[in-house]
């Protein structure tokens, strides 16, 4: 049972967790952790149980929605939006959060109260919630970075839930073509729910050709979802000249090319997503108004006990992501 050590800290007692892709590389032994160092996780909903001191944003009993990202909301980097990167907190990111309780540190800006308890929703509406916590910000900010405008060509590079809910969010900013990458038939398909227009399955040169005749010689943006090498590298060869790349893939062994941007004049921005600034200024609203539904990448539901089998569920590419109900 975590405590209150600061006092701007909020004990958060979890409804609903998940598991994130990002979550895999540890599992797949790719990142080295301490055995039992912690719990995993960086996504969760829940009641407000005990708040630190500084605390005056929620109270004992409210719902909220817990941030990966943990910004102050006064820094430069908040004001200008990018409260994934904030400048007061280095201690800037959530783990732990797939148990019964978190400590929730640098709360007062950064939690997300939403209206009402939990009961007061249907799971379908938890589901959507929950996905402002991580998932659904993180590809709004792959399409804010990637600038993407009305009447744009997207490309989407990942078909997990990050790279789907990008393709919400180009919807969401008036892309008029969107075009997903995938190689499942489920993914293909909820992409296509989502807005997408077009999708290449093929990967390699072959994938890359196709792409960019889609796309009329190259995309106005593109979303990479992913986080290899490889991925980035597809996103440089399929951006036409002077497109951005909207990057927030958690970058695995990339090598950025200078000439490989530099004679396109390519552009590569992104990072960790801005979940408390999204969350507040559109994407709560968006979910509570039904006008998104980001909780349909949920395809598989366990209870924490399971948590064994909702990894081996995604790494086994099984569902699209598993969703974690907490008694």
């Amino acid at each position: 049972m975590p405590a209150i050590e600061q006092p701007d800290d909020a004990i958060i007692h979890v409804v609903r967790a998940c598991v994130c892709g990002s979550d895999l590389w540890p599992f797949r032994g790719i990142n080295q952790t301490e055995e039992h160092s912690e719990n995993s996780g960086h996504e969760a909903i829940g009641i407000v149980e005990e708040v630190g001191d500084a605390i005056t944003s929620v109270k004992p009993g409210d719902f909220v929605i817990a941030p990966f990202t943990h910004g102050c909301g006064r820094c430069r980097a908040c004001r200008a939006g990018f409260d994934g990167s904030c400048m007061a907190h280095p201690d800037n990111f959530s783990m732990g959060a797939q148990g019964q309780y978190i400590r929730f540190q640098h709360a007062q800006w950064a939690l997300v109260k939403v209206p009402g308890q939990p009961e007061n929703y249907s799971e379908g509406m938890l589901k959507s919630l929950l996905t402002l916590s991580d998932v659904m910000a993180t590809g709004y900010h792959a399409a804010r970075t990637a600038q993407v405008k009305p009447g744009d060509a997207v490309i989407v590079l990942g078909d997990g839930a990050v790279g789907l809910c990008g393709i919400i969010a180009a919807k969401m900013m008036g892309a008029k073509r969107i075009i997903s990458t995938s190689r499942h038939d489920d993914r293909r398909a909820l992409a296509q729910e989502f807005g997408a227009t077009d999708n290449v399955a093929e990967r390699g040169d072959e994938g890359v050709a196709k792409l960019l005749e889609i796309s009329d010689g190259g995309a106005d943006a593109v979303l990479e979802c992913v986080g290899t090498d490889t991925s980035f590298q597809e996103a440089v060869s399929v951006a036409r000249p002077g497109a951005l790349i909207g990057r927030v893939g958690l970058p695995h062994g990339q090598q950025i090319s200078g000439e490989g941007t530099f004679y396109q004049n390519v552009g590569v921005y992104g990072g960790p997503a801005s979940v408390t600034t999204y969350d507040k200024s559109v994407l709560l609203d968006a979910v509570l108004n039904a006008d998104i539904n980001p909780g349909r990448v949920f395809t598989s539901e366990f209870h924490l006990d399971d948590i064994q089998a909702a990894y081996e569920a995604m790494d086994e590419r099984k569902t699209i992501k598993s969703y974690l109900v907490l008694d």
